[in-house]
């Protein structure tokens, strides 16, 4: 028997199978939730190091289940249908756990709650009338920041909660704390900026995250 010769069963080979089709899942999802991004971001949803979702994405590419532009990928039309077909299978156990859906569907209220802030912070009323924020008006945008901070304050709970259960949702509880200190700072394109990881942007990420595990369709 050669001296490099490792035995492996059939049972540890079953598992790391196992474990390649859940971070192939882990990726597409990621993909999904970020619609069309580079590894590192894709990575901040998956909890998987940047060099493995390296290689899955390159792997994922060859088989068709996403496309890639300069780096940054988005699903293709099979990769979303094999995609959907599989949240049910992935998080069965966690869609029947009652704290953790209990605290999405609190989570849910202060949404609703969320949306009606940021319309306040694009909107203002001058006169009777709406007009755009221009953002010239420091005490309101501290008002609305301030509102910002105190709905933050009575979602973490909720979030920690799920958080027990999907350890990976803390990269939102990191980016949303991160966000918002800066906003706090007088940062106030954190508070909505699409085109950075603002309070908003990283919510509405978080909110599709949560939706797709647990199977539930975005109210408009």
């Amino acid at each position: 028997m050669p001296a490099n010769w490792v035995f492996r069963s059939p049972a540890s080979g079953l598992l790391q199978e196992n474990q390649l089709i859940t971070n192939l899942h882990l990726v597409m999802h990621g993909v999904a939730i970020k619609k069309h991004a580079g590894a590192d971001d894709i990575a901040s949803v998956t909890g998987l190091p940047v060099n493995a979702v390296n290689e899955i994405l390159l792997s994922a590419e060859e088989s068709g289940r996403v496309v890639g532009v300069d780096e940054k990928y988005m699903l293709s039309p099979a990769g979303r249908m094999i995609l959907d077909g599989e949240y049910s299978r992935f998080y069965d156990d966690l869609r029947g756990d009652t704290d953790f859906v209990s605290a999405y569907e609190q989570f849910e209220r202060i949404n609703t709650e969320l949306k009606q802030l940021i319309t306040d912070w694009q909107v203002m009323d001058v006169g009777g009338k709406k007009v755009t924020n221009d953002h010239a008006d420091r005490d309101y945008d501290d008002k609305i920041i301030g509102r910002l901070g105190n709905l933050h304050a009575r979602f973490e709970p909720l979030l920690d909660r799920m958080m027990q259960r999907e350890a990976r949702l803390s990269s939102y509880q990191t980016k949303l704390r991160g966000a918002l200190e800066k906003a706090e700072d007088g940062e106030t394109a954190w508070v909505s900026d699409a085109t950075l990881e603002s309070y908003h942007t990283v919510w509405f990420e978080m909110h599709e995250d949560l939706l797709r595990v647990l199977g539930r369709e975005r109210e408009e």
